[in-house]
């Protein structure tokens, strides 16, 4: 998979539904529904949950949605997430909080006069081969040329690469936020036009030095759909042969947008050598 993609998983600005509505400046209908993005892992850390309103223009900030009450459960316990100070809209569990395989856990979401939920369980995590990088023909700089297989029927993933050349000598005086970039891959169970023909994207270029953090996310089959669904309406769109837009199905309950996902995750590290 040669393909780069800058979107989070879990961009629904623009999503529609059929709900109230309020006019966009050009005159497109803007639905009012609550954007919901959260994703529970196997790592002890902790985990958010964001909620926040559809966006009516490009390039806006989303409104986080605050005051609500969230809950998490599963067959044999019940969290109830914080409100962050310092994050509007973003609840978070404890910093000791791990997803557990074989488990089913629900979130409900109590705001205003509405109650929303979703269930997810999670995928086995997987061993794999790191990915490989190539020097450009042009410099002495590398770019990333294969993470994973762009089809899999069988083991669905979201590969997340983090790049960091903040310390390697010569960039340690830059900017470090300039000298890191983050890169998601997919590997999904289906094979679209849309994704073979998608539109040619920026290539990351980075030292001999360094530091490349490689996490793969287990994806369930309707996680899967549903990002393949995200993909089709955002970077997949522009090719030669685009999709017409349509609603991107979540697993949240009426009224709300966004999927709720449970993932394992297993990682490698590698430093870039000459």
């Amino acid at each position: 998979m040669k393909r780069i993609f800058h979107i989070g998983i879990f961009c629904l600005a623009f999503f529609s539904g059929c709900v109230k509505e309020a006019a966009w400046e050009n005159g497109h209908p803007v639905p009012v529904l609550l954007v919901v993005e959260g994703t529970l892992t196997d790592e002890r850390k902790p985990h958010a949950v964001r909620l926040s309103l559809p966006m009516g223009n490009l390039n806006e900030i989303p409104v986080p949605v605050l005051n609500a009450q969230v809950i998490l459960s599963n067959e044999d316990s019940v969290w109830y997430l914080e409100e962050d100070s310092l994050l509007p809209g973003y609840y978070m569990t404890k910093p000791y909080f791990i997803a557990q395989q074989g488990k089913t856990y629900t979130l409900q979401i109590f705001y205003g006069n509405e109650v929303f939920s979703a269930q997810a369980a999670m995928e086995p995590g997987a061993l794999f081969s790191a990915l490989t990088y190539r020097r450009n023909e042009s410099n002495d700089l590398y770019h990333i040329d294969f993470v994973a297989s762009a089809f899999s029927q069988e083991s669905p993933a979201m590969w997340e690469v983090l790049v960091d050349w903040s310390g390697v000598p010569g960039y340690e005086q830059q900017d470090p936020s300039s000298c890191r970039a983050r890169m998601l891959f997919y590997t999904l169970p289906t094979l679209d036009v849309s994704q073979i023909f998608a539109p040619s994207v920026e290539e990351i270029s980075f030292p001999a030095g360094t530091v490349i953090t490689e996490r793969r996310y287990s994806l369930t089959a309707a996680h899967a759909e549903f990002i393949r669904e995200l993909l089709l309406s955002t970077s997949w769109q522009g090719s030669l042969f685009p999709s017409a837009n349509a609603n991107v199905m979540g697993n949240i309950s009426p009224g709300a947008i966004g999927f709720f996902g449970v993932c394992a995750v297993t990682e490698v590290s590698l430093v870039v050598t000459p």
